[in-house]
């Protein structure tokens, strides 16, 4: 009963915040540009899509931390090498924020206007690098593990 019902949370969270990010996104598109003559499009809805981002972003990294350390507790007193090992997914984690921070490139852009200038600093441009490369390495994860599991389902069979 308990796993279909965070099931069904999950599932309505996810399509909350999917639709959510669709309007955002088709705000942001579709509201227009401040000055169609310019060379750099500046989109009127700028604003939103990045306070929704940044939103999305803090609401994730705080549910993984609240999680990880909840596990980590429950754990504990069930089995100790295994709330070793989570931790270790934790550690693992923040090492690789870390590394992709270092690896981030702190040359200033060029181009951009006066209000993105106080943003063009080499600690924004490294976080910048560091969120994107994130993605990536997550992202490479997530697909390594679903051919993993599939070949491993496929052999087991």
């Amino acid at each position: 009963m308990a796993v279909t019902k965070i099931r069904k949370m999950s599932s309505w969270t996810l399509l909350i915040v999917s639709l959510i990010s669709i309007v955002v996104l088709g705000m942001f598109f579709g509201g227009g540009i401040t000055n169609p003559g310019e060379e750099m499009k500046e989109y009127v809805y700028t604003g939103l899509l990045l306070n929704w981002t940044s939103a999305l972003f803090f609401v994730t990294i705080i549910c993984m931390v609240l999680f990880a350390v909840w596990q980590f507790i429950t754990l504990l007193k069930v089995n100790p090498k295994s709330a070793l090992s989570a931790l270790g997914v934790v550690v693992a984690f923040v090492a690789m924020l870390f590394i992709t921070y270092s690896i981030g490139d702190a040359t200033p852009l060029q181009g951009l206007n006066a209000d993105s200038q106080k943003y063009n600093t080499a600690g924004w441009l490294q976080i910048t690098d560091m969120w994107i490369w994130s993605t990536v390495v997550l992202l490479v994860l997530i697909v390594a593990c679903v051919v993993w599991g599939s070949v491993k389902r496929m052999l087991g069979k």
